[in-house]
């Protein structure tokens, strides 16, 4: 296979990752800003947020789609059934009024993003299968791009949409967007890089247990729920910070909105270069000073009114190291997947991040409460001096599992 083929690849995965996070973002984001300005209550606007939920139960029905044990030809098929229906189900919300068809049209998102989950699933199975293991850093950079560039789209560029054509083709346009990242994928033929075992059992709801069951699993598990703990409470934190700072809506859409993601973007490409040609280990070193840097930086800034210069850098900042810290963890994942179960193992470590990552997003809204915002920053200062020590012996132990095993 030629140079240029094999780079299509990475085309490919960006597209079912755009397809994924652009409905995702605008519906979790821009959605209950339109909401607000109907005149939706802000318990009608908190109900949107169960459109997410799939995504934190995706591992319940992760094996199903693992039942192609290991077979790329598979899992593209169950990509391309979970992204018709899910751009069915979008399409079909046009012809709702948010105003009169409220419950509905959450029902309709409830399933949506079901599919979604699912197809993410069989993404994230597909990815691992045509990368090969010297691909994926890069394969971890072009997912998390696809991700933020789909955050920059959904959260900014969909809203302009809105405002000059409205509802009703917003969404079809939203569908019909869907339906087209399926092109590439119906176009690229891979060859099966990942050599499957013979004999693979197969696979069993129970093997979401005995995931658990491996060697050396405990510090994985430890690593996926730390890794990124010490700037969630940054980026919780980041938007009301802004409000408390005087920064209008629009100001923390453009800045935190749209600067921010892009910029992840870039940095999500530059971790991928470095993981290629310093490794893993490297990465995982200077993200924990990154970590360290920005919790004192935010931190030192917030003692007095910061300026807009300071509070970009620092916006640009926590973007760039959170979407690097993504790159790691999704090269660092893939090196702990086990034949057959492709999907189902992914699943699981990702599932494993965001509850961490949720755990501390709750707790950050506490502690800003309690200490104030530079209080918070303290503490995740604090925060970033003990993952220097924790996470490399995780790391170093977890590392045992991927050579024995």
């Amino acid at each position: 296979m030629n140079p240029t083929k094999e780079h299509i690849k990475y085309g490919v995965m960006l597209n079912l990752y755009l397809a994924q996070s652009i409905p995702m973002s605008f519906f979790a984001t821009v959605l209950p800003v339109i909401m607000r300005e109907n005149h939706f209550s802000l318990t009608s606007i908190g109900l949107i947020q169960l459109v997410k939920l799939p995504w934190l139960l995706k591992f319940a029905w992760a094996p199903l789609v693992d039942t192609s044990q290991g077979r790329i030809s598979s899992y593209k098929k169950w990509i391309f059934g979970s992204e018709l229906f899910y751009a069915l189900v979008i399409f079909s919300i046009a012809f709702f009024d948010l105003q009169t068809d409220f419950k509905l049209i959450v029902i309709l998102l409830l399933l949506a993003f079901t599919a979604s989950a699912t197809q993410d699933i069989a993404t994230d199975a597909f990815s691992y299968l045509i990368l090969k293991k010297n691909e994926r850093g890069t394969g971890g950079s072009t997912q998390t791009i696809g991700h933020f560039l789909g955050t920059v789209i959904g959260s900014g560029l969909l809203l302009i949409i809105y405002h000059y054509f409205g509802w009703n083709i917003l969404i079809a346009a939203l569908a019909l967007f869907v339906l087209l990242a399926l092109i590439p994928l119906w176009l690229y033929q891979p060859r099966q890089t990942f050599q499957a075992q013979k004999n693979i059992p197969k696979i069993k709801f129970s093997d979401l247990y005995r995931f658990f069951k491996q060697p050396f699993m405990k510090y994985r598990v430890g690593m996926l729920l730390l890794i990124y703990s010490a700037i969630i409470g940054i980026l919780t934190m980041l938007k009301p910070w802004m409000v408390d700072l005087g920064y209008n809506i629009k100001q923390i859409g453009i800045y935190s909105g749209l600067i921010g993601p892009a910029s992840g973007a870039l940095f999500a490409y530059v971790a991928g270069k470095i993981i290629k040609r310093k490794g893993q280990k490297f990465m995982l070193k200077w993200l924990l000073y990154a970590f360290l840097i920005i919790n004192l930086y935010f931190f030192l800034i917030s003692r007095q009114t910061p300026s807009y210069i300071l509070l970009q850098i620092g916006i640009i900042g926590i973007w760039g190291i959170y979407s690097m810290t993504t790159v790691f963890v999704y090269t660092f994942l893939m090196n702990s997947i086990r034949a057959g179960r492709e999907g189902t193992d992914f699943t699981l470590q990702i599932v494993l991040a965001h509850i961490g990552s949720l755990f501390i997003a709750v707790l950050s809204g506490k502690l800003a409460h309690v200490l104030g915002y530079s209080g918070l920053f303290l503490t995740g200062v604090a925060a970033s001096l003990i993952l220097l020590i924790i996470i490399p012996l995780l790391y170093k132990k977890s590392l045992q599992y991927e050579i024995s095993g």
